[in-house]
Order: C-alpha cells, then structure tokens, then sequence
C-alpha cells in the first residue's frame, strides 16, 4: 500500500468517525429500574433527557427508594449506550477493513 492510499483509508476512516458521532448523538437510549416505574432516557452524548416516575412512588416516604431507583435507571441506560456505542464502532472499523479489536 502506497503512501496515497494510506492517506485515502485515514481520511476515509475520519470522515466515518465523524458520521458516526452525529449518528450516535442522535441516538436515544431508555433505562429503567424497579420493572419499569421508574424510566430515564439518555441522550448518545450521555446526556440525561427524561425522567418519567409512575404516580405510585411519589409518597413522601418512598423519597429514597425513589432516589435510589433513578440511579439505578440512568445506569441501566448508560449500560446499554455503551453497547450501542460498541456496536456502531465495531461495524465502522469492518466497513473501513479494520482488524477485529481495533481502536478508533
């Protein structure tokens, strides 16, 4: 591979890296916690955009239980970013013929 080519691929492999971080910043990503009463929807720039508590949980007393599942959803959401995000960069780096593993 010449000198060129190389050029080509690493500007090629920019271009799909750019792409990629407009489409994963489009993405949205639902988390939840205490089977489903509380939900948290997380932007792909892991940015917090909802919270949706059932009525049910809105007793004063139930304040921490209510906290704690909160966490517990943005981290469910945050979970499964992070495997999005995996995913998309695994098929960019095949598209571009990259090793398996490859960091981009």
């Amino acid at each position: 591979m010449d000198m060129d080519e190389i050029m080509r691929r690493a500007r090629e492999a920019q271009e799909k890296a750019q792409e990629m971080q407009r489409q994963i910043a489009s993405v949205t990503i639902e988390g939840q916690a205490g089977g489903g009463i509380v939900r948290v929807t997380l932007s792909g720039k892991n940015e917090l955009k909802k919270v949706a508590i059932d009525p049910s949980l809105m007793a004063a007393s139930e304040r921490e239980i209510l906290e704690d599942l909160i966490v517990a959803a943005h981290a469910d959401a945050k979970a499964k970013l992070d495997v999005r995000i995996a995913e998309e960069m695994a098929k960019m780096a095949s598209a571009l013929g990259l090793p398996p593993g490859f960091g981009l």
